[in-house]
C-alpha cells in the first residue's frame, strides 16, 4: 500500500522545523529512487517528476539573465495585470510585510515584474535571484510558487524542501494563476513568499482568494469597455440597412443589428480592414472604429467547409487549435478547459454525450451542465467542424493532435481521469 501523502499545512502550523525535516528527507528518498516512510503531495509529486525528466539540477540554481529594466518596463506597460496592482496590494501587502513575507508579480512567462513587501525578505530574496526581471519558469530554477502554478493552472504552497532545487528550501512560497476571465488565458501568477518559519495554513485559501478578486476587477473593466464601445457603435449600426456587428479588439461584441447575437467573433490575430473569413459569420468586411471594429457579413457563396484541423498540445502552457480550409486558415489559443475538452474529442472519433464527457473529465457522469455550457462556447468558434449528439468532429473533418514528446507532459495542469489514464 502507498505511503499517505504529508499533510504540510497542518504539521507547519504546529511544529514548521519538523515538517521542513520530514520534507527534506521525502525529498533526498525521491532523488535518491529510494521508498519513503511519507509521500510528497500529488501536486508536488507532479512536479519533481517533470524536474526529473527535465534534467533540472537540484543541488544548483541555474538562473538565466534578468531582462533589462527597459525590457521590464515594457512587459508592465503591456500586462494585463498593471490594472488590478490596486486589488493585489490592498489585498496582499498589509498583511505580507506585518508577516515578514513579500508579494511577487509575474507574467505568464514566469518573469517577475513588481516584487513588493517586507523590506528584510526583499534583501534575502536578491540573494537568491528573485528579483525584478527574473526567470522563474519552472523548467529553470525547479518547484516554486511562481512556476509551478503556471503549469499546474492552480493555486499551489511550495513549502521548504518541496522545492526542488535546494538553495530554495528555506523558503515558503504560494502562487496563485491569474487568468483572462472572458477566455482563461495565463496572464500571470501573483505569489506571496517568505523564510519557511512564517509559514501559516492559511496563505493558500488567502492568495487564491486575492487572485479571484483580481480576475472579478478585469472583468468589470471589460465590461465597462464595452459600454463605452457601445456607445460609440450605436450610431454606427442606427445608419446601417442590414447585419453588422460591433467587437472591441479581440472579438467581444457590444451591439449588433440584423443578425442573432454572438458573445465573441474570431477576429485574425492582426485584424486589417478589408475582407476577411470569419467563423460562424463567414466573409466580412472589417472597418476600424474607436476600440474596436464594425464587422458587416458580405452576402457571397459560401466556400467549402473547413477540412483539416491541427489541435497543438504540445507545448506546456500554450494550447491552440488550427483550422484549415479552402478559405485560408486561422488560429484560437485554447483555455487549459478546452484544450481538455478537444483532445477527448480527437481521440474519440466516435464522439461523447455530454456525460459521457463528464465522466472523462470529473469521473462524474452527472456534472453535464458544466459540459454542456463549455462545449457551447467551443462550438460558437468550431461549429463549423463540430458535431453534437453526440459531440465529435466531423466525419469528413482530418483532425490532427500535436502532443509533448514524454505523454506525462499532456496537458500537466489537468486532473481529468481520461487525460492522466487513457
Amino acid at each position: 500500500m502507498a505511503n499517505p501523502p504529508l499533510n504540510v499545512a497542518r504539521l507547519a502550523a504546529v511544529d514548521a522545523a519538523q515538517a521542513a525535516r520530514l520534507l527534506s528527507e521525502l525529498r533526498e528518498a525521491t532523488l535518491a529512487g529510494e521508498p519513503a516512510r511519507i509521500a510528497p503531495r500529488p501536486v508536488i509529486e507532479q512536479s519533481w517528476g517533470r524536474m526529473l525528466r527535465g534534467g533540472v539540477d537540484p543541488d544548483h540554481d541555474f538562473r538565466t539573465g534578468l531582462l533589462s529594466p527597459d525590457e521590464v518596463r515594457r512587459r508592465r506597460e503591456e500586462s494585463p495585470l498593471r490594472h488590478v496592482l490596486p486589488v493585489l496590494r490592498e489585498g496582499l501587502l498589509s498583511v505580507a510585510d506585518v508577516t515578514q513575507h513579500i508579494m511577487v508579480i509575474a507574467d505568464a512567462d514566469g518573469r517577475v515584474l513588481w516584487r513588493e513587501g517586507s523590506a528584510p525578505v526583499l534583501r534575502k530574496a536578491d540573494g537568491i535571484g528573485f528579483e525584478p526581471g527574473a526567470d522563474w519558469r519552472e523548467d529553470v530554477v525547479g518547484t516554486n510558487g511562481v512556476g509551478t502554478p503556471v503549469v499546474a493552472r492552480r493555486p499551489v504552497q511550495v513549502f521548504a524542501a518541496e522545492h526542488f532545487v535546494r538553495s530554495y528550501a528555506s523558503w515558503t512560497c504560494t502562487g496563485a494563476p491569474i487568468t483572462d476571465p472572458r477566455d482563461g488565458r495565463l496572464i500571470g501568477v501573483v505569489d506571496v513568499s517568505g523564510p519557511l518559519e512564517t509559514m501559516h495554513p492559511a496563505t493558500l485559501a488567502w492568495v487564491a482568494s486575492v487572485a479571484g478578486l483580481a480576475e472579478a476587477r478585469l472583468r468589470e473593466m471589460h465590461q465597462e469597455a464595452l459600454e463605452r464601445l457601445r456607445a460609440v457603435g450605436a450610431p454606427v449600426l442606427a445608419r446601417i440597412d442590414g447585419r453588422a456587428l460591433v467587437v472591441d479588439r479581440d472579438g467581444w461584441t457590444a451591439a449588433v443589428t440584423g443578425l442573432a447575437y454572438v458573445r465573441r467573433v474570431g477576429l485574425p490575430k492582426s485584424p486589417a480592414a478589408g475582407r476577411r473569413w470569419l467563423p460562424t459569420l463567414g466573409l466580412c468586411q472589417l472597418e476600424p472604429l474607436a476600440g474596436g471594429w464594425l464587422v458587416r457579413p458580405v452576402d457571397e457563396p459560401v466556400p467549402p467547409a473547413a477540412t483539416r484541423v491541427v489541435l497543438d498540445l504540445a507545448q506546456p502552457r500554450h494550447w491552440s487549435v488550427t483550422v484549415y480550409g479552402s478559405a485560408g486558415s486561422w488560429c484560437r489559443e485554447l483555455s487549459p478547459r478546452h484544450a481538455e475538452l478537444l483532445y477527448l474529442l480527437a481521440v474519440r472519433r466516435a464522439g461523447r454525450s455530454a456525460s459521457g464527457l463528464a465522466e472523462d473529465m470529473f469521473a462524474d457522469a452527472s456534472r453535464t451542465v458544466t459540459v454542456r455550457a463549455e462545449m457551447s462556447r467551443i462550438r460558437r468558434y468550431l461549429g463549423a467542424v463540430l458535431d453534437h449528439r453526440p459531440y465529435r468532429f466531423c466525419e469528413d473533418v482530418d483532425v490532427e493532435v500535436l502532443l509533448p514528446d514524454d505523454p506525462r507532459d499532456l496537458l500537466p495542469h489537468s486532473t481529468s481521469p481520461a487525460v492522466r489514464h487513457p
